[in-house]
């Protein structure tokens, strides 16, 4: 009873104000994340019903002030009274003892009687938060029931295509082959001309897109005007907000050209790619946890690595990085061992500089730079490798540019 009390209290007070936080980041990305949500929350601080909850909380501690002056009276009083009282013979013992208890009794008596009746809680705390923003949650009281995906049918041609456009979309990266069957089946194929307007903002989602072919602009009120503040091409993925944190559309949809894209529903959505991609992420956070680098990152970035990060698999004896090529990916050993070898000097043989174990890294300099690797990796073991592109890197990992640099004398 008390797991399922803490559920609803995290359900009902705690996710409306973090997934309203966490879509605003999502939707702005900004650099330096703690100024802004300082500033987010001081905001929500200053709306009507933040105002009516502080003037709530300020009529409850007026009561009490009220009720304390009017029990120091009734204590003056019952003073004044009891010094025109004649003195009694003083008790001792036991009857001092049940004298000193009748009277405590009677004080805790008086103090029921004379405090008065508590309002009732005002309405904004009776209402609870608004129902459309909180997330899915699960437990004795929400069972999750068995579901079967609908299939829609197409052919070999589209399953194809829809298919090498899911690989490239980070929310579909964590789903296995038969879950990739399923989500393809389940997709629907929309059509919108340039200018179609797709979603408004404010409005209830119940599904979620994937461009194939053309251009859709994401616009957002910002100070009573419409601005455009994202670009979804082909490969991307939008509309999964609603889907993620059951909330109201975060901005409006509108094509800027003539597209194709593949609609996925929200049952769907929950119970085939939400549940694979929360199964991935605590893998994964897990795992960077106990790397020594990731520390001193904050949890919103450490989960939009995870988001962010591809597995692959290295046989043994192949090279994973050489040295000389341009690199667009920074490394994370998962699993396996692997060794480092630079050249110094042209055609003569390379040295081994350092090797790399569980939880090492490689890769970053030639992000850092924008130059060649400075040495080249190989799997000594069959090695699980996590990547992360150049892009997540410099937004993530960009802060701990003075750390990689030190580290990197490792390789000179």
């Amino acid at each position: 009873m008390e797991k399922q009390e803490h559920q609803e209290y995290i359900q009902q007070k705690v996710n409306p104000i973090l997934e309203n936080l966490v879509t605003q980041l999502l939707l702005e990305r900004p650099e330096n994340l703690s100024p802004f949500m300082i500033k987010w929350l001081s905001e929500q601080a200053k709306t009507k019903e933040a105002a009516a909850l502080i003037g709530g909380v300020n009529e409850l501690t007026d009561l009490k002030s009220e009720l304390e002056l009017l029990q120091k009276e009734v204590q003056q009083l019952e003073e004044e009274v009891g010094a025109d009282v004649p003195k009694q013979e003083k008790p001792d013992g036991d009857d001092k003892a049940d004298m000193s208890r009748q009277a405590s009794e009677s004080e805790e008596e008086d103090d029921d009687e004379d405090a008065p009746d508590l309002p009732p809680p005002p309405a904004y705390m009776a209402r609870g938060p608004r129902a459309s923003v909180s997330a899915e949650a699960y437990g004795a009281w929400n069972e999750k029931k068995k579901f079967e995906a609908p299939v829609y049918p197409k052919t070999d041609a589209q399953k194809s295509r829809i298919q090498d456009v899911l690989k490239t979309s980070f929310l579909f990266s964590s789903l296995g082959a038969s879950d990739m069957t399923v989500v393809i089946g389940a997709m629907q194929e929309k059509v919108l001309e340039e200018g179609a307007r797709l979603i408004e903002q404010g409005d209830d989602g119940d599904c979620l897109y994937v461009v194939e072919e053309g251009q859709m602009n994401c616009f957002k009120k910002i100070d009573g005007e419409e601005k455009l503040v994202k670009e979804c091409k082909a490969g991307d993925a939008f509309g999964e907000l609603a889907l993620l944190y059951n909330c109201p559309r975060a901005a409006s949809v509108a094509a800027h050209s003539k597209c194709v894209l593949w609609q996925l529903d929200r049952q769907s959505f929950n119970h085939i790619v939400k549940d694979a991609a929360q199964k991935r992420r605590e893998r994964y956070e897990e795992f960077l946890k106990k790397v020594p680098l990731l520390q001193t990152i904050d949890a919103y970035e450490r989960t939009t690595m995870c988001d962010a990060l591809e597995s692959e698999t290295i046989a043994a004896g192949i090279n994973i990085v050489n040295q000389g090529e341009k690199g667009d990916k920074f490394y994370i050993l998962a699993e396996g061992d692997a060794v480092c070898f630079k050249t110094y000097v042209k055609d003569t043989p390379a040295k081994e500089v350092t090797q790399y174990k569980s939880g090492d890294y490689f890769g970053e300099l030639g992000l850092l730079h924008d130059e060649g690797r400075a040495a080249t990796v190989t799997a000594k073991t069959e090695c699980k490798v996590l990547t992360v592109s150049r892009r997540t890197f410099k937004n993530i990992l960009g802060p701990l540019e003075d750390i990689l640099l030190k580290n990197s004398a490792a390789y000179k």
